[in-house]
This record gives C-alpha cells, sequence and structure tokens, in this order.
C-alpha cells in the first residue's frame, strides 16, 4: 500500500503540508464553553490520546502542526509519541507568548522563551498574537520593537513569523519589511473571530508577500468541516495552509479528505450525515 500524500507547499525553504494539525480541540479550547472545555480536557487528558490525532494525520500525510508547544508539555509530549509510533517527524509550528514590555528584564524573559521553543525542536517560532498586537501602532502603521524580536527568533535558528488575529499585523509587517516569514490568521466563511469582514481578510491574505497559515476554518465548529475546508481552499492562494483542529483520529482522517477533494475539486469520500427518517433523495 503506497504512503498518504497531501499537497505542499514552500514556507522559508521548508516542505510544508497546506493542512496543518491544529491542537484546540486536544488542548481544551473549544471556544463553545466551559463545559466543552472540560469535555476535551478530559478526553486528552494522556499525551497518548493526543498522539493519537497526531498519528491519524502524519498516517494521511499532514506532518505538521501548531500550538504553543514550549508551553504546553502534555501537547509536546503527544508529539514525540506520535513521531516515534509512526516513524515520522512533525514539523514544529510553535507560538510562544512573550514578554513584550519594553524593559532589559523583559527582553530577557521573551529571549528565554524563544530559546525554549528551539530547544523543543521547533522550526517556525510565531510570536502569539496575545504578544505581537502589543506592538501595533495604527497611527504609524508600523510595529515597533518588533525587530528585536524577530532576531532573537533568527539568533536560536528559527524562522520568525507571526501570529495575526489582527489582519493589520500583515500589512504592516510587509509594508515595513520585517523578517516575518509567514502569518497565522483567522479565517472562515463566518467571520468568525475575524476582526473585520471576511471579504477584507480574504483581499488582505491574497496581497501577503509570505505564504499564510489560516485557522479556524470551521469557525470552531459553527459550520460544518465540509463547508469550512472547501471554502478555505477553494479561495486560498496555491502556497496558503489551513489548520486544521480535530478532536478524534477518524475526525483527522476525514478532514483530510475533505481538504483533498476541495483542492482536487471533487466530491469527498466521506460517509453520509446521520438522520432519522431519511427520505430517498438523500440517502
Amino acid at each position: 500500500m503506497s504512503e498518504k500524500t497531501f499537497p505542499r507547499t514552500n514556507v522559508a525553504g521548508v516542505d510544508m503540508p497546506r493542512m496543518i494539525a491544529g491542537t484546540n480541540w486536544l488542548l481544551g479550547f473549544s471556544h463553545t464553553g466551559g463545559v466543552a472545555d472540560k469535555m476535551i480536557r478530559e478526553r486528552h487528558s494522556t499525551p497518548q490520546s493526543m498522539a493519537d490525532v497526531f498519528k491519524a494525520f502524519l498516517e494521511e500525510g499532514v506532518d505538521a502542526a501548531m500550538a504553543p508547544f514550549s508551553t504546553n508539555p502534555l501537547a509536546l509530549e503527544a508529539i514525540k509519541l506520535a513521531e516515534d509510533q509512526a516513524g515520522k517527524k512533525i514539523i514544529i509550528v510553535d507560538t510562544p507568548p512573550i514578554n513584550v514590555d519594553d524593559s532589559p528584564e523583559a527582553r530577557a524573559i521573551a529571549r528565554k522563551q524563544i530559546k525554549k521553543s528551539k530547544e523543543i525542536g521547533s522550526t517556525f517560532c510565531l510570536i502569539h498574537h496575545g504578544s505581537a498586537e502589543q506592538l501595533v501602532n495604527k497611527n504609524l502603521r508600523a510595529m515597533p520593537r518588533l525587530p528585536d524580536y524577530l532576531e532573537m527568533i533568527r539568533d536560536e535558528g528559527l524562522i520568525p513569523g507571526l501570529s495575526a488575529h489582527m489582519p493589520e499585523l500583515v500589512t504592516y509587517s510587509d509594508a515595513n519589511g520585517y523578517d516575518v516569514q509567514t502569518y497565522i490568521q483567522i479565517f472562515n466563511c463566518l467571520g468568525f473571530l475575524m476582526q473585520v469582514e471576511v471579504e477584507s481578510v480574504y483581499k488582505i491574505i491574497r496581497s501577503a508577500k509570505k505564504p499564510v497559515m489560516t485557522i479556524k476554518p470551521m469557525a470552531a465548529g459553527r459550520t460544518t468541516p465540509f463547508i469550512g475546508l472547501t471554502f478555505n481552499f477553494s479561495v486560498l492562494r496555491y502556497c496558503d495552509m489551513v489548520t486544521c483542529g480535530c478532536l478524534t483520529p477518524d475526525e483527522a482522517r476525514e478532514d483530510v479528505e475533505i481538504a483533498r477533494a476541495a483542492i482536487e475539486r471533487r466530491q469527498p469520500f466521506i460517509e453520509a450525515r446521520s438522520s432519522p427518517a431519511k427520505t430517498e433523495i438523500i440517502k
């Protein structure tokens, strides 16, 4: 049986799958409520349960994962388990929060956190949006002091990027020529958690000078995988990626098939939805 593959792109010289394994539905961030968060954490209370999901992605040719891995030992252990069991490496996209206060002490703390990202084996270090957005100056249309942190990332041999929930991060970074090699940007058909309308973010992504890793394609469960993944892959550039979080290995396999079908412009080979008393036309 031939090994499964997934369409690839290139990010700063790194061969990347166009789908990335997300982790909100492993770490307990449902974006729906505390009960759902608790359900996720209980299901994935061990590294092995998370590893099973990562392994399913690996078996489908999706060999990259995104999370604040350097601050989450459980998820990092799951990555190592999945790699050992599948016999394949996972490209780590680390999204660490860092201290961006303007003081020597804060910069030392930030450097230490970035160094940890290197130590865990990350390839990419994308500053978490909660940190990066503190640097935005809309009046200047710039991000003063951002180059300091990008240089720290380069010093550790990592590829620098930004988690950009605020779409201005993409336009300001490109306009100022910052050493940012890729972006994370929320993008979904419902506009969930997007700070401006879908059409505007779409234009920003299409105009970005570097590949974009989109997140929340299914609006945290508010639309189906077929609709969410098909929309994103249909309108994004061939260099862009879609980050997809799943609760179970079967969900991962199904979502990968939906994504492949969207890219190949064909019908996905998935089971129909279950519902009582189906009419003949939808059976």
